[in-house]
């Protein structure tokens, strides 16, 4: 049974929010109107954080980093949500079941991440949007809570492919569609079990971190420290694994 994990290269992110857009397509995520943002209800499962260094041209610099779901193995958003509709699966998902949540957001509360999300309104996109919804993903309705599923429709419909070959899933078979679409290969996936993948040796680099990791949460999503040129460490002359 694979443990799916992500892998981001901070020193390979250039900030184009590829990924962002691949992600609103593969998954149906609701158009964010200006009125939709300008009151903060906007929802993106995969955003670009933008942090700026220095204050003066040359020195400032800015640096571009991927937040999604964590998919936490001690995730705190699962245990306070009262009808269970977030839970862990036996493949490392932190899953949510769109027709059971009644929206107590109890789940957005106790997210450290600020990764999941409330529908506010109905989705609505124009007509002539509509060949362009993914029907193997759920339009989720107002009143849910909403977030990144590591496109779990690719993993099945992957896997499912895999069977009638009758072969095993091979690393580098599955491919989330923000993976799909990062330019700089910048997004890493795959079984962070199997110490053969590519995720799993990347995740074992010197310069690998996790988000708020001090809180326990256990996260399977690894970083890789952006690399300066002018404050070259013992971690950044690590090599990285391919």
């Amino acid at each position: 049974m694979p443990k799916w994990g992500m892998l981001v290269d901070l020193d390979r992110c250039s900030g184009c929010r590829a990924c962002v857009a691949a992600c609103q397509i593969e998954n149906n995520v609701p158009i964010n109107t200006e009125e939709i943002v300008n009151q903060r209800r906007g929802i993106q499962w995969i955003r670009i954080e933008r942090y700026w260094e220095g204050t003066e041209y040359p020195a400032a610099k800015v640096r571009n980093g991927a937040m999604l779901c964590q998919h936490c193995r001690n995730a705190p958003c699962e245990p306070v949500c009262p009808v269970y509709a977030t839970y862990h699966n036996s493949e490392g998902l932190n899953t949510q079941i769109y027709n059971r949540c009644i929206g107590t957001r109890y789940c957005a509360n106790n997210d450290p991440y600020n990764v999941r999300f409330f529908n506010y309104w109905e989705p609505q996109w124009p007509e002539s949007y509509y060949h362009y919804l993914n029907p193997d993903v759920t339009v989720r309705s107002k009143g849910v809570m909403e977030k990144c599923t590591f496109c779990v429709q690719r993993i099945r419909r992957t896997e499912r492919q895999a069977k009638r070959e009758g072969r095993a899933l091979k690393d580098g078979d599955v491919q989330p569609a923000c993976v799909q679409a990062c330019p700089t290969d910048a997004l890493v996936f795959g079984d962070i079990s199997d110490t053969g993948s590519r995720v799993s040796r990347l995740a074992q680099d010197k310069r690998h971190f996790r988000v708020l990791e001090s809180l326990g949460t256990d996260p399977v999503v690894f970083y890789l420290k952006k690399v300066d040129p002018q404050h070259v460490g013992d971690a950044a002359k690590q090599p990285a694994a391919h």
